[in-house]
């Protein structure tokens, strides 16, 4: 199993910035690919970003120029610096493992937008 502990989270202007981290521990090497999603009030939860374990990443189209995803492999841990944020980034956002034969759930941190 693989444990998933996000941080980081929190209140910002919009235009702001804020970097979440997401710390693995456990069976770390079963680990392909980690993503962050994101659920807003009412809405489906989406993927944001991710990243396979040979740094290939993939971004949702209405993050693409803003948000950056990274792994730190030395700390078992995964970034997610956003930018520029928008209103519509409010969000519970997770941190998200796909592991050889399972998946892996963070419990999530809030991201506030508002003026």
């Amino acid at each position: 199993q693989v444990q998933l502990v996000e941080s980081g989270g929190g209140l910002v202007q919009p235009g702001g910035s804020l970097r979440l981290s997401c710390a693995a521990s456990g069976s770390i090497f079963s680990i392909n690919a980690m993503a962050w999603y994101r659920q807003a009030p009412g809405k489906q939860r989406e993927m944001v970003a991710a990243i396979t374990s040979g740094g290939g990443t993939h971004y949702a189209d209405s993050v693409k120029g803003r948000f950056t995803i990274s792994r730190d492999n030395a700390k078992n841990t995964v970034y997610l610096q956003m930018n520029s944020l928008k209103l519509e980034d409010t969000a519970i956002y997770y941190c998200y493992a796909d592991l050889d034969d399972s998946t892996s759930w963070g419990q999530g941190t809030q991201v506030t937008v508002s003026s």
